[in-house]
């Protein structure tokens, strides 16, 4: 950050009392959590990780100064690398989690792929049925397609994550298919990345609109 653009006292104030507010709807939505998955947990805690990731940003550019908060980093889950030094394999693990927004969109578009198809095994297959039609986008296009054009499909992104695991050697063909996530070894992974709404950079980067966001969820 340059000198040009180096937070005023009364910024880092608003900050700070952010992070107050927030961390009182956090300690509120835990004491009236509806289960161990209760969605405003999340959401508090959410709000609270960017209000303290502001307040110590300010701060620091401010005054100097840091304080005792760390977000935590997936990456500190890993167990310490326990692989081979010199790879001769490797297997790329990937989750990708979607939403289903607009159901009728993704039933349209694929309803149109069956169609296209001209099979009688895939024409009127899809019908009024997710499910099939869920079965129809993902056998004709390749995941990291769906991944760019998710909209498209009436789908919303949520996590995901991949995972790039060493080897000594490329397993059998077949050996795995049965259970093909039961042998990811935490202890194995090279690399990992991450996305989600958690670590966005929008978050962190427009701190004036998160701040005025607290302040009116507040009122």
């Amino acid at each position: 950050m340059s000198d040009a653009a180096q937070p005023i006292a009364a910024e880092v104030r608003a900050a700070a009392e952010a992070v107050k507010v927030a961390l009182d709807r956090h300690l509120a939505a835990v004491e009236h959590r509806t289960g161990d998955d209760d969605p405003a947990v999340s959401d508090a805690f959410n709000a609270l990780a960017v209000a303290a990731e502001i307040y110590d940003e300010r701060l620091y550019h401010r005054y100097d100064e840091v304080t005792p908060f760390e977000i935590p980093d997936p990456d500190d889950s890993l167990p310490p690398y326990n692989g081979p030094e010199e790879p001769n394999a490797l297997s790329v693990l990937i989750r990708r989690d979607y939403a289903v927004v607009e159901p009728q969109r993704l039933l349209a578009q694929a309803q149109r792929i069956a169609d296209a198809e001209g099979d009688t095994d895939t024409v009127g297959i899809v019908g009024g049925s997710v499910h099939a039609a869920l079965g129809v986008l993902f056998g004709e296009y390749e995941p990291d397609e769906i991944a760019t054009r998710h909209k498209e499909f009436g789908l919303a992104e949520g996590d995901s994550t991949l995972w790039v695991a060493a080897a000594d050697d490329l397993p059998e063909p077949g050996e795995w298919l049965s259970a093909p996530f039961d042998q990811a070894d935490p202890q194995q992974v090279v690399c990992r990345f991450d996305v989600s709404a958690v670590f966005d950079d929008n978050d962190f980067d427009d701190h004036g609109a998160d701040l005025d966001d607290l302040e009116e969820q507040d009122a």
